[in-house]
């Protein structure tokens, strides 16, 4: 029923899907720029019509009430912002354990308003091992997809520069709010 779903929107969308094929192993699948809500819509359609299965990072307050068991049906993962450091011990834990799946993590946050990346998306492949797919939106092309698998080395400057060259032509659904793939840690030069 998904991939029917996800073929619908991309036969009616005057969006395209573009870009790499799905990865053959889990992944942190990084959705950047983050500047809309439409971008959940995106990162679904995407990952249905590739037939990834995905588990994604939101806000807790996403999964109060009535929302919660339909967010938690489509893969979502409460993160409770006063105690960040918990969801990567947990999503850490869950890929020890065994489960397969695709992570999607929009570290830029919320939609603009932030002047650099989140690094969980780093320490979660990192301590995981999984590689960081690239994924994407760009309103310039009117396009969206997956971009390169990249493993990354440790080196957060170099596994930045890479992660920076990528998205420095990706606009996303709200040009306006994009913000630059920088993490706090690395020096502003």
């Amino acid at each position: 029923m998904r991939r029917l779903l996800a073929r619908v929107f991309w036969t009616f969308s005057r969006w395209s899907l573009a870009g790499e094929p799905a990865p053959t192993r889990p992944t942190v699948l990084i959705g950047a720029p983050h500047t809309s809500n439409w971008d959940f819509v995106f990162m679904l359609a995407i990952a249905w019509r590739l037939g990834i299965d995905i588990r994604w990072l939101g806000k807790k307050s996403l999964f109060a009430g009535w929302r919660g068991p339909i967010m938690r049906g489509l893969g979502g993962i409460p993160v409770d912002r006063a105690d960040p450091g918990r969801v990567v011990e947990e999503v850490v834990a869950r890929v020890r354990a065994g489960e397969v799946f695709g992570l999607v993590v929009t570290p830029d946050g919320t939609r603009g308003g932030n002047t650099h990346w989140k690094s969980g998306f780093y320490r979660i492949a990192r301590e995981t091992g999984m590689p960081v797919t690239l994924g994407y939106v760009d309103r310039t092309t009117m396009t969206t997809g997956l971009g390169p698998t990249l493993e990354l080395t440790g080196d957060v400057g170099a596994d930045m520069d890479a992660i920076r060259a990528f998205y420095a032509d990706k606009a996303g659904y709200r040009p306006e709010r994009r913000v630059e793939p920088r993490l706090a840690s690395e020096s502003a030069g």
